[in-house]
Parts: structure tokens; C-alpha cells; sequence
């Protein structure tokens, strides 16, 4: 075998290994994702068969500035609608944005998304909102040790919490998230959409919710009549 032949297939075999790296990196992760299941993280009674559903990045600054604001609108609007998280992480800005998904789908294994969703997005607000000095695990070089604290504090199996944290199964959900992110067209956090409606908002207030998730119910409303039936 000529040495020429062998460097043409040393070629070969790294434009393939180039090429998984590319594809890796572009998910964020390692493992498969991006074709099966997405998370089903909900919230709320839904009576009035209503969804409002997140696409966020626990790294990003407006999805930590738009969070109070959402947690105030789930609180209304409990028993009429459900609300919906789903990981859109945009690594490209937030180099920890990926890793403080992982730890929220951890936490889910365990029955604690909420809880851990809630616990980053505290720390985000502590973070952004002390001019980005505070020691968070949006300013650590590796945040894995602040999340192995938050579990324990959230009374978290941390063995268990740690293995999840680094398994394909937790991948593959944030990747699939982004991947339905990404067939809706959806480039920036947080976007929302209302009974699949990307909604347009503009100022972070819980009236402009009020006002989309209102017209929303009384379009669902069962039509009333005026007139009565004759006897």
C-alpha cells in the first residue's frame, strides 16, 4: 500500500471526525439528540385549555429580567392556563447556558424542575442585577460545582444528580427542545408563544400578557345565546 493511498484515507478519516466534532458543537452537547421526545415541564390547571409556552436560556440577562414577570403571570392566570418551559440555550452568547439547562433536566429526574428552574434564575438575577460581579454560576469557569451545591440545597440525591447532569438522556432532551426551537423559527430568548402563536412582546409587564392571554380565553369561551328556548 502506496504511502500516498494511506494519507488520502488519514484524510478521509478526519473530515468525518471534523465533521461530528462541527455537528457536536452546534447542539452543545455530546450524544445523539435531536429527534425524540421534548421536556414536558408544566404548570398550572389549564381549565380554560389555554398554553403559554417559554423558550429560554437560564445564562440569558432579559430571560432573568422577564422572570418575575412570568412567575406573576402563572400565579394569575393558575387555574385558566398552563405554562410551559422549554430549553433554548444559546451557546454561542452564554458558554453556560447549556450546562445550567443540564442541571434544570437533572433536577426533573428527581421531581425538582421547577425548584432548580426557579434557583437559576434567581442566581441570574443576582448575577445581572449586582452589574455582573457576583459569584454565580453564570460567571464560573466550570458551574458544575455550584450545581452539585444547589441539588443538595434543593435536597437532591447529588450521586444520582451528577450522573444525570452528564448523561446522553439529559442531552438529547435540551437538544430536541432546541431542534423544535429551531423548526419555529425561534433566534433569541425568551420568545413566547401563546396556543402556538409566537407572541410579539416589546415591554416586559405582566399587562401585556394580561392582554394577550385574556383575548386568548374569550376566544375560547363558549358562545352564549341571547335568545330562550319557547315553551
Amino acid at each position: 500500500m502506496s504511502k500516498q493511498f494511506l494519507a488520502v484515507i488519514v484524510a478521509v478519516i478526519l473530515l468525518f471526525v471534523g465533521i461530528a466534532v462541527v455537528s457536536n458543537h452546534k447542539t452543545g452537547g455530546s450524544g445523539s439528540g435531536g429527534t425524540g421526545a421534548l421536556t414536558n415541564h408544566v404548570e398550572g390547571l389549564g381549565k380554560d385549555n389555554v398554553t403559554l409556552v417559554e423558550y429560554g436560556d437560564y445564562q440569558c440577562p432579559y430571560c432573568g429580567e422577564f422572570y418575575p414577570t412570568i412567575k406573576q403571570i402563572q400565579a394569575e392566570y393558575n387555574q385558566q392556563m398552563t405554562f410551559q418551559f422549554r430549553n433554548f440555550p444559546l451557546t454561542s452568547l452564554h458558554p453556560n447556558a447549556f450546562a445550567g439547562a443540564r442541571a434544570a433536566e437533572a433536577a426533573a429526574m428527581q421531581g425538582k424542575f421547577w425548584q432548580m428552574h426557579d434557583l437559576l434564575y434567581d442566581q441570574n438575577q443576582v448575577y445581572y442585577n449586582s452589574n455582573e460581579t457576583a459569584n454565580t454560576w453564570i460567571s464560573a469557569s466550570d458551574p458544575s460545582a455550584d450545581f452539585d451545591q444547589y441539588a443538595q440545597s434543593l435536597g437532591l440525591n447529588v450521586t444520582k444528580f451528577k450522573t444525570d447532569y452528564a448523561s446522553t438522556a439529559v442531552n438529547d432532551l435540551i437538544n430536541n427542545d432546541m431542534n423544535e426551537g429551531n423548526k419555529l423559527g425561534i433566534n433569541a430568548t425568551p420568545t413566547f408563544i401563546l396556543d402556538g402563536k409566537q407572541l410579539n412582546i416589546t415591554t416586559n409587564t405582566a399587562s401585556v400578557f394580561e392582554k394577550y392571554i385574556n383575548a386568548e380565553i374569550a376566544k375560547k369561551a363558549p358562545a352564549t345565546t341571547s335568545s330562550t328556548a319557547a315553551h
